[in-house]
């Protein structure tokens, strides 16, 4: 039988014949201008390391940047390392894009070029233990251990740690244990009598607390390891066995696992597979071996190839493994060095966009609104959940979950809302790396509570964090999209910088509506309008960006571009860029961890400027603008990697609303004016401080940001101070003005009542008076003309008010005209009036006397547009002779001049 012909040798020939001639990728890329991709974010953790030399830096926060460059450096190890060493075992490596160079060459450089970093992480460990030492803070190691201390250490593990732990000697009956990724062990050799050099090991119970308080005196915090309780007692722990040496070891172990490539069983659901996945990473194939501690070499050769390491994958430290324990120290801090050893305690602020007390989704609807993380408060956000989740107009919830905070408001919120009988859609990623355990036990958490919970696409991790609320008000929908840069984690919410976007916008509403229809289709290239969905439509959106602005630039206008991301890896973005700085295009960038692209290298990436941050807050928000003025700009989830903008569902979406476009520009102008903690990214790919001039102050962006959302909430909150004041003069004034009025009416009650009945009394006494006339003589001769003037003056007066009679509705109480003296009476009392026009509407910062009340029931009643308001009583004396009886009527009131 002759032998299968090889496939690729085939294509080869086939080419050849065709005249297709295959170009190396030496020659497909330029490499003058890019590097390494691992070897550029070891610049970055370096960077992070740079945190703890910084004087300026509380002591106790720089140790802890030490613990985040060595947690940092163990994700590398089991993500990047793990992945290029499967790769390297390929007979036909790949060949990277940006260096031209293999797995196999790339893991070389990573090793040549770790070992200095690690020492530099000791050496700094170690100073800033000693300096903590003097804040009354002391970590005892088991060469330190005298008297009582010893004595405490002793009881402690007799007490408490020999009962749990199972120490285990290796030899032919019992053979090497699987070590689990990232556990601790203590080894050693034993000396045996009867079979030579033994190697014992003990697993490091993870069960009980780490740090150990020692007793100490008032004001110091002395603590001692599990793992060295351990040490100080470990001869007590092989019997007959002699220990000869001892260490702490760990083994790093390969977490680049592909959830999707271990297939999954047509009926299997996808938690059940996803924990299956789980419990085979801890038997991964090892990457790395830590070793804290002395052992002989005889010993660590043992280790070495009971796990298939090189001698160079094995390294020796002189610090705790596993700096972890760090962050739990700092509840146990001395009281009065807390505010030496620490950044002063900040708490996110109420964003200034919304006014308390008031519907939160009222105020989406009214104009979009942009919190930012962590300046200010994610509660805006939560509450607007939770208020939604009782609300009967409210329908339906939508939201795709990616990292989720152990205990979450805003996943209690979701449960809330189904079981309020709202339809409820969660898209839970169970693929987020080390978050896989938490997002499955709340998935099954928001399933029992009646959500509809699904999963990502095959192949495609759903990054995106967007959310949509949807709200019926008859036969009309409302909906609010929120959209992020960030996670729905109430926990990274105060220590990443990230936007959330909140908007009823209608266009992007209907975009969101179609992106989770598509989700739930599985159809990851639909078409948005406003929206840039990878991974169809992300990396369009910002290649057209950058070939406006070339456009610009070969026409002679001005062009610019910003983009803020975590990392820069994308091949085809990185060319397009160097394509704008060639065409004069000015381009600026912070990026926070990994650039493959190189600026300042002479015509080519000139026009290039790329800066880091790296403080306090981790910087997590991704902004990419177009224009001078940046009159673009798109806020997205996804960095302008590869696996961002092909193999990931991503979105980028666009800031409309002008007052949230400034906020955007405040914070990317804060950023590039930061001399502090910015570094400036050189044409060697080292990260280089930003030199300032003599004269020049300087600027933190992340401090100057934290000042600023304190001074605005302050602001914001004294204006509705000063507003409720304004309000409450308001309120006061009306309410005597009503009081005015209703005194009045029921004067005027009164006055009516009171003619009413002096005319029914004249009326009846009219006959009677009437036959004392014909007998009696006249005493007066005045008073018969006194009499009849006094009866001509309210005719006179009467027809002068009659038009405003007629143009206004009579009062609820006033006697209905008819043929009788009492009503003729009363029609002949003057009654002055004049015409109020109504108020005009309030402008829209009313004065506080122009500040409307609330209606009550009465005021709501229909009235016509211009009132007749009946003036108080004015001093106008009218003489009544009564007839037969003598009897004069005196009505006093208020002037003309005096009217309301």
């Amino acid at each position: 039988m002759s032998p299968k012909p090889d496939k690729k040798a085939k294509d080869k020939a086939d080419k050849k014949r065709k005249g297709v001639t295959e170009i190396p990728r030496s020659e497909r890329y330029d490499f003058s201008y890019t590097q390494n991709r691992e070897l550029s974010w070891l610049r970055f953790d370096n960077r992070v390391l740079e945190e703890a030399f910084d004087e300026t830096v509380p002591l106790f926060e720089r140790i802890k940047f030490v613990a985040i460059f060595e947690s940092n450096l163990d994700e590398f190890f089991m993500i990047r390392i793990g992945g290029l060493s499967d790769l390297a075992t390929l007979k036909r490596q790949p060949v990277d894009n940006k260096s031209n160079m293999t797995p196999s060459e790339q893991i070389d450089r990573v090793f040549e070029t770790l070992p200095p970093l690690m020492d530099r992480a000791t050496g700094i460990f170690h100073s800033i233990e000693s300096s903590l030492a003097s804040w009354g803070v002391h970590r005892v190691g088991p060469e330190n251990l005298v008297g009582d201390e010893r004595t405490f250490v002793e009881r402690y593990f007799q007490s408490y740690v020999s009962p749990i732990i199972s120490p285990l000697v290796i030899d032919p009956r019992h053979p090497f244990p699987n070590l689990r990724n990232g556990a601790l062990y203590l080894a050693c050799g034993l000396d045996s009598v009867d079979e030579g050099r033994l190697l014992g090991l003990i697993e490091i119970p993870s069960s009980m607390n780490r740090v150990v308080e020692i007793p100490s005196a008032p004001g110091e915090y002395r603590y001692i390891l599990l793992e060295d309780i351990i040490l100080t007692c470990l001869s007590s722990c092989f019997g007959s066995y002699t220990p000869l040496d001892r260490a702490v070891i760990r083994v790093i172990r390969n977490a680049d696992i592909d959830p999707d490539g271990e297939g999954v069983e047509e009926e299997e659901d996808y938690r059940l597979h996803m924990k299956r996945i789980l419990k085979k990473r801890l038997r991964l194939q090892p990457v790395c071996l830590n070793v804290s501690g002395t052992l002989d070499p005889s010993t660590i050769k043992t280790i070495r190839k009971s796990l298939d390491l090189t001698s160079r994958a094995v390294m020796v430290r002189d610090i705790p493994l596993d700096l972890g324990y760090v962050y739990g120290l700092e509840s146990h801090l001395p009281e009065a060095s807390r505010s030496e050893l620490l950044f002063r305690p900040f708490r996110p602020q109420p964003s200034p966009m919304f006014e308390p007390g008031r519907r939160i989704a009222d105020q989406v609807i009214e104009g979009d609104k942009l919190l930012f993380y962590p300046y200010e408060s994610m509660n805006t956000l939560l509450d607007l959940m939770h208020e939604a989740a009782f609300d009967d107009a409210c329908i339906s919830m939508r939201i795709t979950l990616y990292r989720v905070a152990k205990q979450s408001r805003l996943c209690e919120a979701l449960i809330d809302a189904a079981e309020n009988g709202k339809e409820v859609t969660v898209l839970m990623e169970l693929r987020a790396r080390f978050d896989e355990q938490n997002n499955i036990e709340w998935a099954e958490r928001l399933e029992e509570a009646g959500c509809t919970v699904i999963y990502g696409s095959e192949g495609f991790k759903c990054h995106s964090k967007i959310c949509q609320i949807t709200y019926r008000h008859g036969m009309a929908l409302t909906r609010i999209t929120l959209l992020g840069t960030g996670n729905f984690n109430e926990k990274t919410a105060r220590l990443y910088s990230d936007f959330m976007l909140m908007t009823a916008h209608p266009g992007i509403g209907e975009d969101a509506n179609s992106f989770f229809r598509n989700l739930a289709l599985g159809n990851l290239r639909g078409h948005y309008r406003y929206l840039g969905v990878a991974p169809a439509g992300l990396k369009p959106m910002v290649m057209n960006g950058l070939n406006r602005e070339i456009e610009r630039a070969l026409a002679g206008e001005p062009a610019r571009v910003f983009f803020k991301m975590n990392s820069l890896t994308d091949r085809e973005i990185i060319d397009k860029i160097v394509e704008a700085s060639q065409a004069g295009v000015r381009v600026e960038m912070i990026i926070r961890g990994i650039s493959c692209l190189l600026p300042g290298i002479p015509g080519k990436t000139e026009n290039v400027h790329i800066r880091s941050i790296v403080g306090r807050f981790l910087e997590h928000a991704r902004v990419y603008s177009f224009g001078v003025d940046a009159d673009i700009i798109y806020l997205s989830s996804a960095d302008m990697m590869t696996r961002n903008t092909e193999h990931r569902v991503e979105i980028a979406y666009p800031v409309l609303d002008p007052a949230c476009r400034e906020l955007v520009r405040g914070y990317v102008q804060a950023q590039l004016d930061d001399n502090v903690k910015a570094r400036e990214l050189s044409s060697t790919g080292e990260w280089e401080v930003i030199e300032r001039s003599e004269d020049e102050k300087p600027f933190n962006s992340q401090e100057f940001l934290l000042a600023q959302a304190y001074a605005r909430a302050a602001h914001a909150d004294e204006a509705r101070k000063d507003h409720r004041a304004k309000v409450a003069v308001g309120e006061r004034e009306r309410e005597a003005a009503a009081e005015t009025l209703r005194t009045a009416e029921e004067e005027t009650r009164e006055h009516e009542a009171e003619v009413a009945a002096g005319a029914e009394a004249a009326a009846v006494a009219g006959a009677g008076a009437a036959t004392s006339a014909a007998s009696a003589p006249v005493s007066a001769a005045g008073e018969p003309a006194a009499q009849a003037a006094v009866t001509e003056a309210p005719k006179a007066a009467v027809p002068a008010a009659a038009p405003a009679e007629a143009s206004s509705p009579k009062p609820a109480n006033q006697p209905v005209s008819g043929t009788s003296a009492s009503a003729q009476a009363t029609a002949e009392i003057p009654l002055r009036a004049t015409i109020i026009e109504p108020e005009p509407e309030p402008s829209a910062e009313p004065a506080p006397s122009r500040t409307k009340a609330p209606k009550t029931a009465r005021e709501r009643k229909p009235r016509s547009n211009k009132a007749l308001a009946k003036r108080q009583p004015g001093r106008v004396r009218t003489g009544l002779a009564l007839i037969g009886l003598g009897l004069k009527t005196l009505i006093r009131g208020k002037s003309d001049g005096q009217a309301r």
